[in-house]
C-alpha cells in the first residue's frame, strides 16, 4: 500500500468498498493508490473463495462508481482498476499471513540475506511484525516484515 498521501486514500476507499464487496459475494484483498510514470492508478483487489472472474471485477467497478464520486477521495485524475490479487498474490495483511500459514511462500529481501535476496519455503506463522519461514532443508529463517520488498504466495512450482 502506498504510504503518506497515497495510504490515506487507499484507506478510505478500502473503508467504502468493503461493504460494497461484501454485498456482491467478494472480500477486498488490498487497495493501492500508486503512481507509474505520469498516471495515477487506484487498484482494488477483490477476492472470493473459487476466485474471481472478469465479471466480479465488473460489477465491484461498477457498483464502486458512484459512491466513489460522492467520496471524492482523489483531487486529481487517475485510473481505476478492479482485479483478482492473482495466483503468486502479495501477503499484505494480518489477515492475509494468517489464512496461509503453511502454504509456499516466496520472501525478497530489500538487501541480500547471507548472499541471496530470495528465499522460498512454508509459512510457518506470523506475529504481525515478523514472519517465520521453514526452508527446504527443515531451517527456519525469523524475517522482519520491514526488510522485505514483499511476501507473496508461491503457487508454481
Amino acid at each position: 500500500m502506498a504510504n503518506g498521501k497515497g495510504g490515506n486514500i487507499a484507506a478510505a476507499v478500502r473503508e467504502l468498498a468493503e461493504p460494497i464487496a461484501d454485498g456482491l459475494g467478494l472480500e477486498i484483498w488490498d487497495v493501492r493508490f500508486v503512481k507509474e510514470g505520469a498516471d495515477w492508478f487506484l487498484r482494488v483487489f477483490i477476492d472470493k473463495d473459487g476466485g474471481v472472474n472478469i465479471n466480479d471485477c465488473e460489477e465491484m467497478s461498477k457498483a464502486l462508481d458512484a459512491p466513489l464520486d460522492e467520496l471524492d477521495p482523489i483531487d486529481h485524475s487517475y485510473t481505476l482498476e478492479v482485479s483478482s490479487p492473482g495466483l503468486e498474490r502479495d501477503l499484505v495483511r494480518p489477515e492475509h499471513f494468517e489464512k496461509f500459514i503453511g502454504a509456499d511462500i516466496k520472501v525478497k529481501f530489500i538487501r541480500p540475506v547471507d548472499g541471496k535476496r530470495e528465499y522460498s519455503g512454508v509459512l510457518e506463522s506470523s506475529d504481525g511484525k515478523s514472519i517465520v519461514l521453514r526452508l527446504e532443508d527443515g531451517s527456519a529463517m525469523n524475517i522482519d516484515k520491514k526488510e522485505t520488498s514483499y511476501i507473496r504466495l508461491d503457487d508454481f512450482d
